[in-house]
């Protein structure tokens, strides 16, 4: 079983590196996949992102179920989202800002409502289809910076150097048909960025062996790395809910996830006085799929006209995943001539790696109420709890034999349990109601999920939001905005000793538009 070496980075950041442990990839990547902020139409979006006891929106058939018992007529309702994510980025000294904007659809929902029935205790049934977006991946950021410490071959040389390989044992891992290596070493290797003899000598020579070097590897070098990152996980979701006695409702959901993530990193060096390279580049990209299952459980109960409470409890998410690593070393500026009429090629690609693993997600629960003040004719305050157990996420695979996969799967459940800890998000938002419009605020905080704080970030959130509404007998139209700021760090390569490379440290400004208009029928 062959795993990519590339840490799994995406919106968040999470900081990697080029030769991180496969148990802190696939825990890391997990954590990617799990990892829901905020959902839901621009009305619970305006009120903090509370699905836990409030009803009656399209919302509630992938938040709380139970919500569809407050139906008592059919709607379809859509969602467009727009959002632009904001990253001031700061490495080895130097500052840099980017920003990108990307629109999509953040839910589309369908309620069927059953007939009422006043006769009888169960009141009605109310069906519900919706598509809800859970995860945004589309991000870009730049970093740049001079640094006089290392350069990302060094962690080649060093794995040339443990080896203890010849120079035709390397130059046997690359196909010149394809142009195509096993690994980024024998890439390196083919393109004179590392080697233990001057390029004057014929490579594959069964005397050329460890120690390898690399030239001007003691030269500073501007380091520019340029990341970008598209997809989203997502969600088909479908739901039953009934009502009993207009005071308890009761609902489940089944969820069909799907998940789509792309990212493209580039990272160039631009050698300072360099004699023989001026600059050159790594390129990683990854190509993610993936579909999952998942169950819910919600109930809301009426303790009087004025006070209501809810609690759901979801399964974690079972994922299956299909993922494309690819790596490729490419020459951008060579200084010494003699080097370029030895030259073969001035690119050569890694063989793209496969690998298909399973991700289990984290359990999920969450608990709380809503005062109605003049019995709603006013508005209402409204409060949740969710629990979220990233502690418990896991990773496995089939692709090897039962000993490695075995091995493979007890690695990411230590690093999980290494790196991620259980937390409890807090929401509360408020609602006044003037006639037939609507004015919402809320908030949520979600706290640090990582055991400890990688860089000395606290990568804790807050969600800040706020939104308008109309509605009449036929028709509704909302707008809601939330603006969520933190603090993250990416690591674009790691070497053994933490004083040898560094880390650049982003901050994030993301804010959230979403119109939410629908009828009823």
């Amino acid at each position: 079983m062959t795993t990519r070496l590339l840490i799994f980075t995406g919106l968040l950041f999470t900081a990697g590196g080029a030769f991180a442990q496969t148990g802190d990839i696939y825990a890391g990547a997990a954590f990617q996949y799990n990892e829901i902020q905020q959902t839901g139409s621009a009305r619970f979006r305006g009120l903090g992102g509370n699905h836990a006891s409030l009803g009656g929106d399209g919302s509630s058939v992938f938040g709380n179920p139970a919500g569809l018992g407050f139906y008592n007529r059919s709607e379809l309702s859509i969602s467009p989202l727009l959002t632009n994510n904001s990253v001031q980025s700061t490495y080895l000294g130097t500052q840099r800002s980017d920003n990108a904007s990307k629109l999509g659809v953040g839910q589309l929902s369908l309620i069927l409502a059953g007939g009422g029935n006043n006769n009888r205790r169960w009141r009605r049934t109310t069906f519900g289809v919706s598509y809800n977006q859970n995860i945004n991946y589309n991000n870009g950021f730049t970093f740049q910076g001079e640094n006089r410490r290392s350069s990302f071959l060094t962690g080649v040389v060093n794995d040339a150097n443990s080896r203890n390989v010849t120079g035709s044992q390397i130059d046997r891992e690359y196909d010149s048909g394809t142009n195509q290596a096993t690994d980024l070493l024998a890439a390196a290797y083919q393109l004179y960025l590392i080697d233990g003899t001057p390029f004057t000598t014929t490579q594959g020579d069964e005397d050329s062996r460890a120690p390898y070097t690399s030239f001007d590897l003691n030269n500073a070098r501007t380091q520019i790395n340029t990341f970008e990152s598209s997809g989203s996980q997502s969600q088909w979701t479908f739901a039953y809910a009934g009502n009993l006695d207009d005071k308890l409702y009761i609902g489940v959901n089944v969820g069909l996830s799907r998940l789509r993530y792309n990212s493209d990193n580039v990272l160039t060096e631009n050698v300072l006085n360099g004699r023989v390279f001026g600059s050159y580049s790594l390129r990683d990209r990854l190509n993610v799929r993936g579909n999952g299952l998942n169950v819910s459980l919600g109930a809301i109960y009426k303790l009087s006209p004025s006070l209501q409470i809810g609690a759901t409890v979801a399964t974690p998410t079972f994922l299956s995943v299909t993922e494309t690593f690819n790596q490729g070393l490419s020459l951008r500026d060579v200084v010494d001539p003699k080097l370029s009429n030895v030259l073969k090629t001035d690119n050569v690609d890694v063989v793209p790696n496969d690998f298909d693993y399973n991700v289990t997600g984290p359990l999920r629960a969450s608990g709380g109420a809503t005062v109605f003040l003049g019995s709603g004719k006013i508005g209402f305050l409204t409060a949740s709890a969710e629990y979220v157990g990233y502690a418990g996420m896991r990773v496995s695979t089939s692709g090897g034999d039962s000993q490695s996969n075995s091995a493979f799967r007890t690695e990411v459940r230590n690093a999980v349990q290494n790196t991620y800890q259980n937390v409890i998000n807090f929401r509360a938002g408020a609602e006044i109601r003037a006639g037939q419009f609507r004015i919402r605020g809320g908030a949520a905080y979600l706290p640090d999920a990582y055991v400890d704080r990688l860089d000395n970030i606290d990568r804790s959130r807050l969600l800040l939001s706020g939104g308008l509404g109309f509605r009449n007998s036929r028709f509704f139209a909302d707008v809601a905005g939330t603006y969520n700021t933190f603090k993250s760090a990416y690591t674009p390569y790691t070497l053994p000793n933490q004083s040898d490379y560094g880390s650049a440290q982003l901050t994030n400004n993301v804010t959230n538009v979403t119109l939410s208009v629908g009828t009823f029928f």
